[in-house]
């Protein structure tokens, strides 16, 4: 029997999580950059911190730290693989 995991979008991550992309639902010159920085399928990103007012979010991917705003960050799907352990 396999278990189906339902995909999270990366917005709704908390601070410590650890991600695992498997869709990228962005398109034109955004979704070019995000590429390039490493926003690709199985990629595991850490979330860094969020600003005071929760938006944008910074993001850790391949040795590089980026800063989305949430209603980028929704449009990419995956799955939690290590939760903040705080």
């Amino acid at each position: 029997m396999r278990i189906e995991k339902t995909l999270k979008p990366l917005s709704e991550c908390s601070f410590g999580d650890c991600f695992l992309i498997k869709e990228i639902n962005i398109k034109g010159p955004l979704r070019r950059r995000l590429l390039d920085l490493g926003f690709v399928k199985g990629a595991e990103i850490s979330v860094l911190r969020k600003s005071p007012l929760g938006d944008p979010v910074a993001y850790r991917v391949s040795n590089t730290t980026i800063a989305l705003r949430n209603d980028e960050s929704s449009m990419i799907l995956g799955e939690i693989v290590r939760g903040n352990t705080k």
